[in-house]
């Protein structure tokens, strides 16, 4: 392609080179740069790309796309200044590979909680419904029924494009994704077309990159002020910011409810281990999950569906065959007949909803004992909340090690403990060692009770000091309950 065509949707300041040039790639890594390639100079959270510009050109990168003013430019070599760089690499990452979300029915999915079931369960039911279907999603990236290794929530723009494309040549008809709100952020969805958006909720996360739980709204929002007239914004109205997310949206606005009159509107009949009876929009089903939370990402799967166009009936009737995605209130029994659940609960409310789950179907005949800690170099003002919601809602807590990453495992479950009253302290031990504190949950459990190990889910490793060392919640259960 020539650089001109690449660069026909980008605010554009001045072009100082040859904008006929053919171009023979497009690079954001300058260490990835080949002859006759572009290098978008992105400005990181950590690094900044304009200072790699020259790796780039003695790689062979004939263009450059910039923000900052270039004090000695090369001979020979295109310099295009632009406005904002990661809008830039989005919107040419989307034309380099023939715009692929425009040939597809792509929904994203976003919200601090059931992103990923929703994605994923999204993804899931179209293949149900017979359609060849895409999944960009946390646990694993889909390319029809083919997996691919997922590094981010939300890849960056030329993977991203690169993905969807693959997913349009295997002949996928839609794409379900979830958008992290590091990605609406940092714009790898510039360019991206949109069929419609869901909105789970918000809750305290990522304060470490916000900085504000206003930012982090914001953020959100922004996702679905730029959805386009076509598509369709579908909200939880039981999230006080539910409706925030709609204000200034140009898209066709529907929301989805446990608690009021919603577009689509679900109840709980009947609840156990192994799922539960509900009902939406006046239709009973049995599903395969537990807990309101499940109800509402059940209902947001449901509503999505339908506006994509699918009938009712074929819609509730793929539901009720769907199962739980890996590491989300998965459930394993013991031979001691105690029950072990593994999720991914890693944020306050998160924690909270499962062990509410959990209370809603044990009804007061078994005790709970929660295994639960926080990641290192993340948002440590929910450390002490996270100790306290797991106090309140269980019978025994067992602080320990997450994924650590550059931090001392004893300082992070310090932290979590420092949110606790002496009273609470009581009923609280701390392990280090994950594996050690899944076992002392299981010696102290008895017939009927549950054990939660919360934080990790579908995660087979924890990440210390930069090394990801093999380390998976439901094998260490599994491994218990053979012994």
């Amino acid at each position: 392609m020539k650089l001109k065509d690449l660069l026909k949707d980008t605010d554009v300041v001045e072009i100082e080179g040859d904008g006929n040039m053919e171009v023979s790639g497009i690079r954001t890594d300058s260490r990835k740069a080949i002859a006759g390639s572009v290098f978008i100079a992105l400005k990181g959270v950590q690094v900044d790309g304009h200072q790699y510009i020259d790796n780039a050109i003695r790689l062979g990168a004939e263009a450059i796309i910039h923000e900052d003013r270039i004090d000695t430019p090369q001979k020979g070599i295109t310099y295009v200044k632009v406005k904002d760089s990661a809008d830039a690499a989005g919107k040419m990452a989307t034309l380099w590979y023939g715009d692929p979300s425009g040939k597809l029915k792509l929904v994203g999915v976003t919200g601090t909680n059931g992103k990923t079931t929703t994605a994923t369960l999204l993804y899931k039911m179209f293949r149900k419904l017979g359609y060849k279907a895409g999944l960009l999603s946390t646990v694993a990236n889909y390319i029809d029924d083919t997996a691919y290794q997922a590094t981010h929530t939300t890849p960056d723009p030329l993977s991203l494009n690169e993905m969807l494309a693959k997913m349009v040549d295997a002949g996928c008809e839609y794409a379900f994704m979830e958008v992290s709100s590091h990605a609406i952020h940092q714009k790898r969805i510039s360019g991206l077309k949109f069929a419609g958006g869901v909105f789970t909720n918000i809750t305290q996360d990522h304060l470490d990159y916000h900085k504000t739980m206003a930012e982090y709204l914001k953020v959100k929002k922004t996702f679905f002020d730029n959805l386009p007239e076509t598509a369709f914004a579908l909200t939880n109205i039981d999230d006080r910011n539910g409706l925030v997310m709609l204000q200034n949206t140009k898209a066709k606005t529907y929301t989805y409810s446990v608690r009021t009159l919603a577009d689509f509107k679900a109840g709980i009949i009947e609840k156990h281990f192994d799922g539960s009876a509900i009902e939406i929009n006046g239709k009973e089903l049995q599903v395969q999950f537990v807990g309101v939370f499940n109800v509402y990402n059940l209902t947001a799967i449901y509503g999505a569906t339908v506006l994509l166009g699918q009938k009712s009936d074929g819609a509730l009737l793929a539901l009720s065959a769907l199962r739980p995605v890996s590491g989300r209130f998965e459930t394993l029994r013991s031979p001691e007949n105690y029950t072990a659940i593994v999720d991914y609960a890693h944020t306050p409310d998160a924690l909270t909803n499962v062990l509410e789950a959990i209370h809603e179907v044990l009804e007061g005949k078994g005790r709970i004992i929660t295994v639960v800690g926080c990641g290192g170099n993340r948002d440590k003002t929910k450390r002490p909340i996270m100790a306290r919601e797991a106090v309140r809602l269980s019978d025994q807590v067992i602080l320990t090690s997450d994924n650590p990453r550059f931090e001392e495992p004893q300082a992070i479950i310090n932290d979590m403990a420092d949110g606790l009253d002496s009273r609470q302290l009581k009923k609280t031990l701390l392990i280090v060692e994950r594996e050690q504190a899944i076992k002392t949950a299981c010696t102290l459990a008895r017939e009927g009770d549950v054990i939660l190990i919360a934080g990790k889910g579908h995660e087979d490793y924890q990440d210390v000091k930069g090394v990801k060392h093999h380390f998976d919640d439901r094998e260490v259960v599994r491994k218990i309950f053979g012994e």
